[in-house]
């Protein structure tokens, strides 16, 4: 019987179950977009149920459209959106209110009030992070105080809590197994990741009670298996990852000193430092890469909150284009000689900034600016983030040459948008064969575990190249325009740099 490996990529506008053949070829894929909350200013909120829903109808489509049964398919492997969290009640499985996303700056207050109690030296030392909201630990103090009754439900063992990988196996697997893998643990302000454990002094400064959280695991690990009754027949979870890691697996960013970029909503840059956990001067984060046979790889990653998003906004908030693919095709037509900014700082800024008070802004208009403008300034804010993002990296980790950025992403579609990339970070900009990375890492984690796709070296030797775009632009023009976009932002920032 021919077997298939089901990886759920669980994203923030949308869920899609994609299904791989023993070959590592795509056989379906089915996407399900669900609705976005904003009750406040800076609040980013999803309905669990929604997420839910959208995880179980892709999964089920995805096999229709294969015409594959649930007894076929070997593993699942899940990669999520991070950082965004849920609580919900043990027995029943019922949310007790929205997940509050990534994006959300509600906690802003909080986490400065940690700051002047001088708490981020140690809350650095543990996890690799800074304290910003963007992080889940203030968010589910947040949840548990303003919850009525939240606090007393968890503190007599009530309730659960954990990022959305812990939340859909625990619906997968029947309320059963609750469950987490490092790198969406390390993600939490709540986990060590030189010891690998839930740290009781972070748990304290946060006020988090430790029986909400999951146990945590590998990445490719046995998180117990599917309830019978949900697709057919009962399929083990034995890959789980959060999206930007599975990405790096995805991309096959094994080596220290390689480097992916993602760009979906966000732009997440990681550069693979081996086992060495490096401590970032230049504001980017320490974080797990992936852990491995008991073995923790790290990283140093840059965190850009809005990417794709500066296109949606252009598309459902100011109503310039009808799709996001329109955007490259209107920045061609532009004129290059205009220097429009857009500093997409929506939800404030993210690396090498982190200003969450920052909001966004555009520069240099003119008359003659236009839709195409815009839709220039909007690809290139993406380019601009990035090449923040490297030179921080560079800085950093001074080991051997700039290394090749590999890419992937909705927006990597776009060639344009490539070849600027690749113009203003001045390095190579590569595009793989294989563009759904993050949901092919899933993958490899699950079905390397199982024996059913080759081990971590021979899975590297598969990654191929689509394009290579390199540097086109004259170092003036360049250095130019870098000068612009930093003049830009820094006129945005809600405190000096």
């Amino acid at each position: 019987m021919t077997r298939f490996v089901l990886a759920i990529d669980q994203g923030t506008t949308s869920s899609r179950a994609i299904l791989f053949d023993e070959a590592m070829a795509v056989v379906a894929i089915a996407q399900q977009e669900f609705l976005q909350y904003y009750p406040q200013s800076g609040w980013v909120e999803h309905d669990p149920e929604d997420i839910w829903t959208s995880v179980v109808e892709t999964v089920r489509a995805v096999l229709r459209k294969a015409d594959v049964g649930a007894d076929q398919v070997a593993a699942i492997g899940i990669a999520n959106q991070r950082e965004t969290v849920v609580l919900w009640d043990r027995q029943t499985g019922k949310p007790i209110h929205n997940a509050i996303v990534w994006q959300d700056r509600r906690t802003a207050r909080a986490c400065e009030a940690l700051k002047a109690e001088g708490v981020e030296p140690l809350v650095s030392e543990k996890t690799g992070l800074i304290l910003d909201p963007y992080f889940s630990g203030t968010k589910i103090a947040w949840l548990l105080d303003h919850v009525d009754g939240a606090r007393g439900r968890a503190e007599k063992g009530e309730l659960l809590a954990g990022t959305i990988d812990s939340f859909l196996i625990w619906r997968l697997s029947g309320g059963r197994v609750h469950a987490t893998d490092a790198t969406n643990a390390s993600r939490t302000l709540l986990f060590n990741i030189v010891e690998n454990r839930w740290d009781d002094a972070l748990l304290d400064v946060f006020n988090v009670p430790a029986s909400l959280l999951p146990t945590v695991h590998d990445c490719a690990a046995d998180f117990g298996e599917t309830d019978s009754a949900l697709f057919g027949h009962a399929i083990a979870i034995c890959g789980v990852a959060g999206d930007q890691h599975a990405a790096t697996i995805g991309q096959a960013c094994f080596q220290p000193g390689m480097v992916k970029a993602t760009y979906g909503t966000g732009c997440f840059a990681v550069l693979n430092t081996g086992t060495d956990l490096v401590r970032s001067q230049n504001k980017l984060l320490s974080t797990i890469a992936y852990r491995l046979n008991g073995e923790t790889t790290y990283a140093l990653e840059g965190s850009i909150f809005v990417a794709g998003a500066a296109v949606q906004w252009l598309r459902d908030g100011l109503g310039l284009i009808k799709t996001a693919e329109e955007s490259g095709q209107l920045a061609q037509e532009a004129d290059g000689d205009q220097r429009v900014y857009l500093v997409p700082a929506f939800v404030g800024l993210g690396a090498p900034y982190w200003d969450a008070d920052a909001r966004g802004a555009i520069f240099g208009l003119t008359r003659a600016t236009g839709p195409r403008e815009l839709a220039m300034a909007a690809l290139e804010s993406v380019a601009y983030q990035t090449a923040d993002l490297l030179d921080a990296m560079h800085r950093d980790w001074s080991e051997g040459e700039t290394p090749v950025l590999r890419v992937d992403g909705g927006m990597v579609v776009s060639d344009w948008t490539m070849q600027r990339l690749a113009d203003l970070l001045d390095a190579p900009v590569d595009r793989p064969v294989i563009q759904e990375t993050t949901a092919l890492g899933a993958a490899w984690l699950a079905a390397s575990f199982v024996g059913m796709w080759p081990d971590r070296d021979a899975f590297a030797g598969t990654w191929r190249c689509d394009r290579q775009f390199l540097p086109a632009m004259n170092a003036a023009t360049r250095s130019e325009r870098l000068d612009g976009w930093r003049d830009a932002v820094s006129r945005t920032l809600s405190r000096p740099a």
